[in-house]
């Protein structure tokens, strides 16, 4: 039976989300902040939205924060194929410029029409650099390695002197005419003059949010290969936040939904994650909203005052699902690791011994909530795995 058109969408929506999962592994050159592993693409394009966020008292009157968060969402997409290129090694940068357009090309284009002109057009616009608010994005993106590489406990010598090259002569120069406050603060941290004041408050939230890309969840990455970390987790609802957009309601605030699920998780720094398919007793249940409340206290509490009770609010109002925004935002919160255990032949589904009914009440119910056409659509795609399993 031919497929109708809004099931045609949906593949190729769903097609782009899980490409976009590759960027889960590819490496970067910098180091998580506890020096255990090196970073992903991913969760560096959800740091780098986070630090736009709190950055975005120091942005220019002519920019506009939410493009500049969606544009960092997307912008290093292209690395699924071009790979990711550090800034103290040298390369042909025709060559590297060639093939992530091409790379846009592909993998923007596996969305349907719509969005692969909106999405390719807003890397195009981040790529050029020529708006206040590329501008913006960029130096978010310019300065973020430095200090990843400061808020780190321990700095290794080779990486210091990539840093001090970076600052006084590379491409982060280029922030000091855009966040001169940004860059000035920068240099003195690296410098071992570590500044007071809001911009100190903020840099040693984004430091702290640095731990949640630790944070390991029961679900794996689309391969299979490993766990997925709360803070990858949380770029890729982001994107399927944007992507899945035209399932959010008149009255829901795509922008606000996507800053929800920006810090949705950050609690998890301290209170952890807890998988949905667990044991878990009403008791636990309170034990851990507890945690997580004391959690959001302290961490939103590094904050100027203004951005902490900004910041809380949106965490509350997401922890809450009352308006239409937290409820679409809590929604697609439920797709995702659906989609990634149906792609590991049941992932966490098979450590749980899940049963079709309880995906249907514990993740369905969730879904259908904020996004009622959705769920039809995901458990058309699951019903087979458990029916071959007589797991209903």
């Amino acid at each position: 039976m031919p497929k109708d058109t809004a099931s045609l969408r949906l593949d190729a929506q769903y097609a782009f989300l899980m490409e976009a999962d590759r960027l889960k592994t590819v490496e970067r050159a910098n180091q998580l902040m506890d020096r255990s592993r090196f970073e992903n693409s991913a969760e560096h394009s959800w740091h780098a939205c986070l630090l736009a966020f709190l950055m975005a008292p120091l942005a220019s009157d002519g920019t506009n924060l939410d493009r500049a968060i969606e544009m960092l969402m997307l912008h290093d997409i292209v690395e699924v194929d071009a790979g990711d290129h550090p800034i103290h090694i040298l390369y042909d940068t025709e060559d590297i410029a060639a093939r992530e357009a091409a790379a846009a090309e592909r993998i923007y284009g596996l969305l349907p029409e719509d969005l692969a002109t909106r999405f390719h057009a807003t890397w195009d616009e981040f790529e050029a650099m020529e708006t206040e608010t590329a501008r913006f994005a960029k130096a978010v993106d310019y300065l973020a390695p430095a200090l990843q590489s400061i808020g780190a406990p321990v700095q290794f010598e080779e990486e210091r002197e990539i840093v001090a090259g970076n600052l006084r002569r590379g491409r982060a120069v280029k922030t000091k005419d855009i966040l001169p406050e940004l860059f000035d603060f920068t240099k003195a941290a690296f410098a071992g003059e570590m500044p007071q004041g809001d911009l100190a408050r903020r840099f040693a939230f984004w430091c702290e949010a640095d731990r949640l890309k630790s944070i390991y969840r029961a679900t794996p990455i689309a391969d299979g290969s490993r766990k997925e970390n709360t803070g990858e987790h949380s770029w890729h609802i982001m994107l399927y936040a944007l992507t899945l957009a035209d399932h959010a309601g008149a009255d829901v605030d795509l922008a606000l939904a996507i800053k929800m699920l920006l810090l949705h998780d950050i609690v998890e720094v301290d209170a952890g994650d807890t998988p949905i398919h667990g044991a878990v007793t009403p008791e636990a249940v309170k034990a851990q909203e507890d945690a997580e409340q004391r959690a959001a206290e302290r961490l939103f509490g590094l904050l100027p005052d203004a951005q902490a009770r900004s910041f809380r609010a949106i965490w509350d109002e997401f922890e809450a699902a009352q308006t239409p925004t937290a409820i679409y935002a809590k929604s697609i919160d439920r797709c995702q690791p659906v989609l990634h255990n149906l792609a590991d032949d049941g992932g966490s589904w098979r450590t749980y011994d899940v049963k079709l009914h309880q995906l249907d009440s514990r993740i369905g119910v969730k879904i259908a909530r904020g996004c009622p056409a959705l769920w039809p659509y995901i458990r058309a795609k699951c019903e087979p795995w458990f029916t071959m399993r007589g797991a209903l």
